[in-house]
């Protein structure tokens, strides 16, 4: 499977306590929503390309994904939004037969 990078922008206020379960020594306070009750429909997404062609590293799409964060990154920096922290994260191949992993960075106004 193939999928093309994006970067994403929600647009939904969400409140994490509505979602979460609390457990103690008493017991678990399990929260009532359910799964699809998470997922946000309003959300803005800019299109990312692939870091890899049929011939390996393309470094064009390297270059080119640089220059669309860059660009979101000033426009915030612009609005007076401040950087406070860039969080990456890795789900890498799982073996033999898996071929799927993920790499995310996120940046914390």
């Amino acid at each position: 499977m193939n999928s093309r990078p994006q970067g994403y922008e929600n647009g939904t206020e969400v409140d994490y306590t509505q979602f979460t379960t609390i457990r103690s020594k008493e017991g678990k306070e399990k929260t009532d929503k359910d799964r699809s009750d998470v997922k946000i429909d309003d959300l803005k997404e800019s299109t990312l390309v692939n870091f890899y062609s049929f011939v390996g590293i393309n470094f064009q799409n390297i270059a080119s994904n640089d220059a669309m964060i860059t660009s979101m990154l000033n426009k915030y920096s612009s609005e007076g939004w401040d950087l406070f922290s860039i969080v990456s994260g890795v789900e890498s191949d799982a073996g033999k037969g898996d071929g799927d992993g993920i790499f995310i960075t996120r940046y914390i106004f």
